[in-house]
């Protein structure tokens, strides 16, 4: 019996749903919560580990581990095909950048991005960005794509070029990388449709389109995405921000009145979370233990 790929399932899912929407799983919880939506792939964001996980901005700060203990958690518990923040591969060697590959195969991860930002990198729709030279992130790919241990893994490229050096350099950049073994591109803080169609014709594979709130891109439509070409759509922070506007909304109440009154009606059940979780079927399991100890 072949064993089971979560890469050749995410391509499957590139595959059969188009342009396919990658929604942003911060937690296990929200991972499941997103396949209950329906969704046929999900997103770990590494800027949502650094703000989710450890409180702290998307600066470079977090490192391999801190994203493997999200990714495990997540894997464990969905089998929904997993797309991965690995900023810039978490480390200045290429060596780095292969124990990344490696350690995301083992954990359970469909696919990573890397791009080509310094390792002191920022969010990509900030000002101030800097990126390595186009050599440096063709040698970055070519070291993630020489260390698969599955073949079907996804290795997709994302480059920051286009607010540093222009649309037409960020393309050429693209294409390099897709020469290199890039299997997927992933143009950062694009502005137009024109712009994603531009790349999709000059990569000439599934080219991603990162649709985060509050940033450079507009908020465009899986519709109109399509229309440019467009493979994949992601929504990387979405349910995170809303979580957090609702937990503040909650602290912020109980402290102001005294009690949780107000805000009741805000709040997923104890029926509900059992159910999404699968609380019951755990439950009885351990009833039946029990009862099979007391004979």
């Amino acid at each position: 019996m072949s064993q089971y790929s979560a890469g050749a399932a995410f391509r499957k899912a590139v595959q059969e749903e188009s342009p396919l929407q990658v929604v942003g799983a911060i937690n296990a919880n929200h991972a499941l919560l997103a396949k209950r939506a329906g969704f046929k792939a999900i997103y770990l964001s590494g800027g949502g580990v650094a703000a989710g996980s450890l409180g702290l901005p998307d600066l470079g700060i977090s490192n391999l581990d801190d994203v493997l203990t999200d990714v495990r958690r997540i894997t464990d518990v969905c089998d929904l095909p997993l797309l991965v923040d690995v900023d810039t591969g978490f480390g200045a060697s290429a060596f780095n950048v292969a124990r990344t590959v490696k350690s995301m195969i083992k954990f359970g991860a469909a696919a990573m991005h890397i791009e080509d930002q310094v390792g002191a990198k920022r969010c990509g729709h900030r000002p101030g960005k800097e990126i390595v030279s186009k050599g440096e992130m063709i040698d970055r790919i070519k070291a993630a794509v020489d260390a698969r241990t599955d073949e079907n893994f996804v290795i997709m490229a994302r480059t920051d070029a286009l607010a540093v050096e222009g649309l037409d350099a960020a393309i050429d950049r693209a294409v390099a990388c897709v020469e290199a073994g890039a299997d997927m591109i992933f143009p950062e803080a694009m502005i137009s449709l024109d712009m994603y169609k531009k790349f999709a014709a000059a990569v000439k594979v599934p080219v991603l389109a990162n649709i985060t709130e509050f940033g450079a891109t507009p908020l465009f439509t899986v519709e109109e995405l399509k229309s440019a070409d467009v493979g994949l759509v992601l929504y990387p922070l979405s349910a995170f921000r809303a979580m957090n506007k609702a937990a503040e909304n909650v602290y912020t109440a109980i402290r102001r009145d005294g009690t949780q009154q107000a805000v009741i009606d805000t709040m997923q059940t104890r029926a509900e979370l059992y159910e999404r979780i699968n609380y019951h079927d755990f439950e009885q399991k351990l009833d039946a233990l029990f009862a099979a100890a007391k004979k």
